[in-house]
């Protein structure tokens, strides 16, 4: 195994635990729907620090399905790979016949391979065996907020619908959210959206909180006041647009149980408050 791909599944492993996942504890990460990884076409599943690199992926990123392919597997099944999408890494060893240099007998050697991976989620043209059954809800645009998102996205940033869940990813500047019939109402869905494009304020071309060149570890008190200043935004955006009082509770409880993480500093509410005036202002085209 050479020294640049330890140091790569190393690295995945501790950016697990920085989000505050402890791995061998639970091992399968993704929703309950994607179970345990596997390939789509051979159906055999991924074993070793392999389960722990995919479901944790699969978590992170909202896919629904447990399998996973090569660029050539989707190849043959006729899909491509989504533009712009990024794959997973996985290893294996195989054991290569070869000849002993001092005996020359028959010997066998453990040589380490890997492939990239895309996740049946990142295809298209793809059906994955295991996709979630959705009955689609009947989603109706709320014109104000539309106005509100389509005005900020002329210059913020890029947003894609995929997937089960919502994250905004500050080194691509990108959210990433589910499709609009996948929430229970309208109102959710703007809720949540107006949430991550919050965050998205806090790159370094905008209001500049650091999100980008300081990440914030999953737990600490700095991401605990950037989920505050956030849900706060989305909370005086819901304000603005009108929607409907039962999203503010479910917005309330959120902070709350950030605000337990975070609950030392007395002034840190304010200034959170004072930031997301300023988040939610930015997303209104205010920039004074």
């Amino acid at each position: 195994m050479s020294i640049d791909l330890y140091q790569g599944v190393t690295n995945q492993i501790i950016a697990m635990l920085d989000k505050g996942v402890v791995p061998w504890r639970s091992p399968i990460l993704g929703k309950a729907s994607a179970g345990h990884p596997k390939n789509l076409i051979t159906e055999k599943p991924y074993r070793g620090v392999n389960v722990f690199l995919l479901a944790f992926t699969a978590w992170s990123k909202g896919y629904g399905s447990a399998c996973w392919l090569t660029f050539n597997q989707a190849k043959s099944l006729g899909g491509s790979i989504k533009k712009g999408e990024k794959s997973s890494t996985v290893i294996f060893w195989k054991q290569l016949e070869t000849v002993d240099k001092d005996t020359q007998k028959p010997a066998t050697i453990p040589l380490l391979r890997y492939f990239n991976v895309f996740n049946a989620e990142q295809c298209d043209g793809i059906k994955a065996p295991d996709a979630p059954a959705l009955e689609p809800t009947n989603f109706q645009p709320i014109e104000q907020a539309e106005h509100i998102v389509e005005r900020y996205l002329t210059d913020g940033p890029t947003v894609e619908h995929v997937g089960q869940q919502a994250v905004y990813m500050p080194i691509a500047d990108s959210i990433r959210i589910a499709e609009p019939s996948r929430f229970t109402s309208s109102e959710e869905y703007y809720a949540t959206l107006f949430h991550e494009l919050a965050h998205s304020t806090g790159h370094s071309t905008r209001l500049d909180r650091k999100l980008d060149t300081q990440p914030r570890p999953f737990g600490t008190a700095d991401y605990g006041k950037e989920e505050l200043i956030a849900e706060m935004a989305a909370a005086f955006l819901c304000g603005d647009v009108g929607i409907q009082p039962a999203v503010i509770d479910n917005q309330a409880a959120y902070i709350g149980g950030w605000l337990r993480t975070i609950k030392e500093d007395k002034r840190l509410v304010i200034a959170a408050a004072a930031a997301a005036q300023k988040a939610a202002d930015w997303i209104n085209g205010v920039r004074g």
